[in-house]
């Protein structure tokens, strides 16, 4: 593993030694069609004109002019490109931003207390060792049993994994960009194909590809303490590549009596299921005569980093993963170096333990840590997405004994599995349609009330205790008392309205597109919004 992890930096000499950096300076008011010949053409004018040449400022304006409609008219098919594959919304919302002259603010970089205390990166990595203090069971490898069989990777899954790496990712710690790992796919195949083998075999993860190094980003605007610094840990991409290929043979090992009401990382399940299962079991149980239903959403603090590997491994044996796997999954999590990086500033390094944010495998083996999660009663169901857990009690004639007694079990379960609960993020939602409506208590975990909202943002979307999209819609129409029309309240609409005119190069094609297909989608909120104004 040492030779190993001595080989992996030599790429990153090599990219030094072949390629070349160049620095390209751009102006905010360049346009958009502006390219190398145009410049030239405006230097060869400028040169003309300063030296009182009339025959060559005249041919060099012509030249110029020439060169822009030239630019232009290859930017326009440039832009119509952008909406012939229906597939790739990215370049169809490059193409609408370039018409539009979209321009995005200038994020603002997040102030931290280190440039007036040099001491913060050391107390931020010291608060993050928490969880290696509190982690007082010790992780040990098993022996595996002669008829273990150990993962053994092919170079053409490697090779395919290494072509669908995206270019445009940053580069790990590690510096080695994922455009040169992405372009020399079929040179660094084999020889990577060797180190995952030579990884998974001897179930030691190369040091190199587990060194986290810890990047704190601030949860809110004020920062008041060390907990309001989320620990993004950015991997090497190499290692997020392995990390690909291990997962994928992991997931092709669960068996499919898992949890059913586990949506994450499973084939053809997306939060859009996790969602419509929710809605579907509370809209089917209020259907019923004297119902109600009460939702319990729940947030992890730290969640990846509070596994404990050897509760995890033990899980992961009892969903038939081997023991070779197993040893090296626990290496992995274990004795891994980590450092906080505050832009110059960098802390001393420890070692700790649990799946870091940012690793490729963090999300599913917490899947599979809490996947023994599961409703005892009939009438509950817990939900989970990831790290995303949200329990549906089903309640009829105001009978909460069976639901308060769950919220009671899952507390005593995340306390067993070293989860703990965030007290500022635990929410409530109650939709209770009936008639004659009773105040409803709230519940109460670990001595804290949970507060009850009216309305909650659940996996992507805002739901609301009257089970509509109110929300959603206000943010994209609005109705116009002027023309008694629904209208878009943004003003991004009136600029797409007001190109269209200087626009000639645009096709009718491309603008039926932009006024037909681009807006479908609005479609619907159009239409219940207007029969609500019609039942008003």
């Amino acid at each position: 593993m040492h030779v190993i992890s001595d080989q992996l930096p030599a790429i990153s000499k090599c990219i030094d030694d072949v390629t070349v950096s160049k620095s390209i300076t751009t102006q905010l008011n360049q346009k958009l069609w502006m390219t190398t010949k145009v410049h030239t053409m405006l230097k060869s004018r400028d040169f003309a004109f300063r030296a009182r040449d009339k025959d060559a400022l005249r041919t060099a304006w012509a030249k110029l002019s020439r060169a822009i409609s030239e630019a232009k008219r290859a930017h326009s098919q440039r832009i119509h490109g952008h909406f012939q594959s229906s597939g790739d919304t990215r370049c169809m919302w490059q193409g609408i931003q370039s018409i539009t002259n979209y321009r995005p603010a200038s994020p603002v970089k997040p102030s931290f207390a280190c440039d007036s205390d040099a001491s913060l990166p050391d107390a931020l990595n010291s608060y993050y060792a928490w969880f290696e203090a509190e982690n007082g069971v010790t992780a040990r490898k098993t022996v595996p049993p002669p008829e273990d069989q150990v993962l053994c990777l092919t170079m053409a899954d490697v090779r395919k994994t290494l072509r669908k790496v995206n270019p445009r990712k940053a580069a790990g710690p590690d510096n080695i960009p994922s455009r040169v790992l992405r372009e020399c796919a079929e040179q660094l195949a084999d020889v990577l194909t060797d180190i995952f083998n030579i990884s998974l075999s001897s179930a030691i993860a190369p040091m190199c590809l587990k060194t986290a190094a810890i990047i704190p980003m601030p949860k809110k605007s004020s920062v008041s303490c060390l907990n309001d610094y989320r620990p993004v840990a950015p991997t090497p991409i190499i290692m997020k590549c392995f990390g690909r290929l291990v997962m994928r043979h992991i997931k092709n090992l669960l068996p499919p009596s898992l949890d059913p009401m586990l949506f994450a990382y499973h084939s053809n399940r997306s939060t859009d299921d996790a969602i419509s299962t929710t809605l579907h079991l509370t809209l089917t149980h209020l259907d019923n005569r004297d119902t109600y239903v009460r939702m319990l959403f729940i947030d992890f603090s730290s969640a990846f980093n509070t596994i404990i590997p050897q509760h995890l491994i033990e899980k992961l044996s009892l969903l038939g993963t081997n023991t070779s796997l197993c040893n090296w999954i626990l290496d992995f999590l274990t004795g891994r170096p980590q450092s906080v990086w505050i832009r110059n500033s960098i802390s001393t390094t420890t070692l700790n333990t649990g799946a870091p944010q940012g690793c490729m495998l963090s999300p599913l083996l917490f899947n599979l840590l809490t996947h023994d999660c599961a409703a005892m009663h009939s009438s509950n169901h817990i939900i989970r997405f990831a790290n995303d857990t949200t329990m549906v009690g089903l309640i009829s004639k105001n009978h909460e004994s069976a639901f308060r007694e769950e919220v009671q079990w899952l507390t005593a379960w995340c306390k067993a599995n070293n989860l703990s609960l965030n007290v500022e993020k635990k929410k409530e939602m109650v939709d209770d349609f009936r008639s004659t409506q009773s105040e409803h208590s709230p519940l109460n975990i670990n001595g804290s009330n949970v507060e009850i909202v009216q309305s909650i943002k659940f996996l992507g979307v805002h739901l609301a205790e009257d089970l509509t999209w109110s929300s959603h819609r206000a943010d994209f129409i609005s109705f116009d008392q002027k023309t008694l029309t629904w209208i878009a309240p943004t003003s991004q609409a009136l600029i797409t309205k007001y190109k269209w005119d200087p626009l000639h190069v645009m096709t009718v094609n491309l603008r039926n597109y932009l006024e037909n297909t681009c807006i479908d989608w609005l479609m619907k909120y159009v239409s219940y919004g207007r029969e609500t104004l019609e039942r008003k």
